[in-house]
């Protein structure tokens, strides 16, 4: 059976986690989109999850009426792993009661028309596709925009009753969260979204909305504010916590790691053991920049970004020293070189470290890799970020001087050979012709593979963006 396939026992069809790329053996459950009982739709998103990449709404390959969910938010699924139970659009109220469905000319219609969709996943997963989480049950004469299915009568009690009340009935409302940094918060709470009253002006859940629901739920002694993720070992009366200690201490709770730190101890893991680095570095006067960038901004526009400004003066100094944006082959037998950079950029987001590329960087402007950075970067923040857009770079810009530090010893972005870090640009005393004056320092360092390079060959490219920065209109001519 193909991983992501549906599983048919009596009219009920089981969808596995598919193949999410990257190599990625497992997903993280967010959320829950759909409940037991409701009816759903090809492609509907039926759940929220967190890959090593970003968080991704996970569609159905096929429809039906929801009759099982397997796991809770937080847990961890594996790929090939059931996700959800549906029972197939076929079944019907006289099929439930007897009679032979089998037999009906419509059911056999259906069955003719759901098998390709699911073989056209199938298909498309086996080779690898990057659309495998969108458009992956659609077929000719489905919707090509994803849609919310009406929610239908209850059919058997569900797993976990959203309103405590024999009476009540078994509605979701619709539910508006516009950002991903409000619904993480919301889970980080232990809050469900469905229960928080939204205030916003487009009937949008807010920050605001979410934090007065976590102090309510803290004075009905329901919330407890805790990672859903996260054990907390219970108090004792000596106060020392749980029964559980390491070297005298108790330990105050246990969690587990993300499937985005999993992959980046992976990745820096394997860059240690492989990589024989060495690191390069100066401080070099930004003074002229700093002022000139004021001038670079357009008549009622803005100035781009100085992230911007240094990485098309690194790419500048790349296209002299092509090395340091090439990749070595998986037995460190060939040099791969490259017509081109990849350059990815290390953005600092609240879910972690992540590296969006901007593929074929060397052929942008100033202006256009600004707005590329700022857009790069805002997807990034927001958890928006795709697993393609995450891949693919051939050398890393690391601006760590916006985190406010000076300098970092990085480690390399495998399989890449060398990485830059740039540290604050701050007043600094300088001497200049014979005097001390304030001027504006940064420090640049460079990490690379000693094994494509040697020290000269580092340290010339390391002088080129220092050139560039000390004496800018030496390469504005060239941008």
């Amino acid at each position: 059976m193909s991983i992501g396939s549906a599983t048919t026992t009596s009219g009920t069809r089981t969808f596995r986690l598919p193949d999410l790329g990257e190599g990625l053996t497992e997903a993280g459950l967010v959320q829950w989109l759909v409940s037991v009982g409701d009816t759903i739709v090809t492609d509907q998103p039926i759940a929220e999850v967190e890959t090593a990449k970003s968080i991704v709404e996970l569609p159905s390959p096929f429809a039906g009426i929801v009759t099982a969910l397997h796991g809770a938010a937080g847990d961890t699924i594996d790929v090939g792993a059931p996700v959800l139970d549906v029972a197939g659009e076929s079944a019907s109220p006289q099929s439930e009661e007897g009679t032979d469905a089998e037999n009906d000319p419509e059911n056999e219609h259906r069955a003719t028309s759901v098998e390709p969709e699911h073989e056209a996943y199938r298909a498309e997963e086996r080779a690898g596709s990057g659309n495998v989480l969108i458009g992956y049950g659609t077929s000719e004469r489905a919707s090509s925009g994803r849609r919310r299915a009406p929610k239908a009568a209850t059919r058997g009690e569900p797993s976990r009753p959203l309103i405590d009340s024999d009476v009540a009935p078994r509605v979701r409302r619709p539910v508006a969260v516009r950002s991903p940094l409000v619904r993480r918060l919301a889970r980080d709470l232990g809050l469900d979204v469905h229960a928080i009253v939204p205030t916003g002006a487009d009937g949008a859940i807010t920050r605001a909305d979410v934090l007065a629901a976590a102090v309510d739920s803290a004075v009905d002694g329901i919330g407890k504010g805790t990672n859903r993720e996260a054990r907390v070992a219970p108090d004792t009366p000596d106060g020392r916590g749980g029964d559980e200690a390491v070297d005298g201490l108790a330990i105050r709770s246990r969690e587990r790691l993300s499937p985005l730190r999993k992959a980046v101890s992976a990745r820096l893991s394997r860059s240690r053991s492989e990589i024989p680095e060495a690191t390069v570095w100066v401080d070099v006067d930004a003074t002229d920049l700093w002022m000139l960038r004021a001038d670079m901004a357009p008549a009622g526009g803005r100035a781009p970004s100085i992230t911007a400004i240094l990485a098309r003066f690194v790419l500048l100094a790349l296209t002299e020293h092509p090395v340091l944006a090439s990749r070595l082959s998986d037995d460190a037998s060939e040099l791969l070189s490259f017509d081109g950079v990849n350059l990815g950029v290390a953005v600092d987001t609240d879910r972690g470290l992540l590296v969006p590329v901007v593929q074929r960087a060397h052929a942008l402007s100033v202006d256009e890799l600004d707005s590329a950075l700022r857009e790069l970067s805002t997807t990034a923040r927001e958890g928006r970020m795709a697993p393609e857009r995450l891949r693919g770079s051939t050398f890393t810009l690391n601006n760590y001087g916006g985190l406010g530090v000076d300098g970092s010893a990085a480690i390399i972005n495998h399989p890449e050979v060398a990485i830059l870090g740039i540290g604050r640009i701050i007043e600094r005393p300088w001497v200049v012709e014979g005097q001390i004056v304030p001027r504006r320092i940064a420090q640049l360092s460079l990490v690379f593979d000693h094994r494509v390079c040697d020290g000269g060959y580092a340290a010339s490219f390391l002088r080129r963006v220092s050139e560039f920065i000390e004496h800018p209109l030496r390469a504005f001519g060239r941008i």
